[in-house]
Formats: structure tokens, C-alpha cells, sequence
């Protein structure tokens, strides 16, 4: 087992972000169409925070879509990015080590670590799935 592989060998690049004054409806309606469960809040191209599926679920409505919503669940797509998003989050750089993700997970109770380039920027994820594919056995 090969923890000490850079995370630039095995991080996702394939990243959707978002802006502070994005709405949840914005939000909800990349997270249907998308295949990952995070969003990388940036500002001026820097990462400012995070923002999962569960925290979009969280601050919606459960009401929302069916037929006992109101204007009062509705008006919760209107919430904005910044709202509900979680700040300063945990961090690594593309040098990082496996083992260092998986300790950051584990120690802050997250499910991806953002890798940033030394300006802020954003360049990949890691989450427990990136993690779990680079510790299987190779198939074949």
C-alpha cells in the first residue's frame, strides 16, 4: 500500500465551482446534473470554501417540489451560496501525500480535502472515493 503518492496523481480535476452569490436553485440544478457530491466556492479564483450535497440539502425545504410546498419552501432555492457553505476549509497542496489526506479527512470529520496551488486556486479534489481507487488492487 502506497500512501505516499503525491495527490496530484490521483486527485479529481474535474471541478464545478461556484460563487458567493449563487443561488441554491443554481445549485441544486448542477448537483442533478453532475456526478460529484462537492462544489468549490471561489472568489477572484481563490477557494473560500465548500459546499456538499448534504449542506444543500440541509438548508432546503424537504418540501421543495412537492405538492404540499409553499412560497415559503420555495423561497429557500433563493438562499444564496455564501449562506451555507462551509468556510475555511481543510486544504492540501498537489504535493501532498495520500497519507496526508486521509488523516485530514479523518481528523476534521470531512469528506474532501480541496488541493490548492500556492495562490489559493483550486486544482483538484480528494475525497474517500479518490482514496478508496487508489488503495484497491489493480483489476484485471
Amino acid at each position: 500500500m502506497n500512501t505516499g503518492r503525491p495527490l496530484r496523481e490521483l486527485m479529481s480535476t474535474r471541478l464545478v465551482t461556484v460563487e458567493f452569490d449563487d443561488t441554491l436553485a443554481t445549485v441544486r440544478e448542477i448537483f442533478d446534473r453532475a456526478g460529484f457530491h462537492h462544489l468549490l466556492v471561489v472568489d477572484g479564483g481563490r477557494l473560500q470554501g465548500v459546499l456538499s450535497d448534504r449542506d444543500l440539502l440541509r438548508a432546503l425545504s424537504p418540501y421543495v417540489g412537492t405538492l404540499s410546498e409553499t412560497a415559503r419552501d420555495a423561497a429557500t432555492l433563493n438562499k444564496r451560496v455564501h449562506q451555507v457553505m462551509s468556510r475555511q476549509p481543510v486544504t492540501l497542496a498537489p504535493e501532498s501525500t495520500l497519507a496526508e489526506a486521509m488523516s485530514s479527512l479523518l481528523a476534521h470529520d470531512i469528506s474532501c480535502v480541496p488541493v490548492i496551488d500556492g495562490e489559493g486556486r483550486p486544482l483538484g479534489i480528494v475525497t474517500w472515493r479518490d482514496i478508496l481507487r487508489a488503495l484497491a488492487p489493480a483489476r484485471g
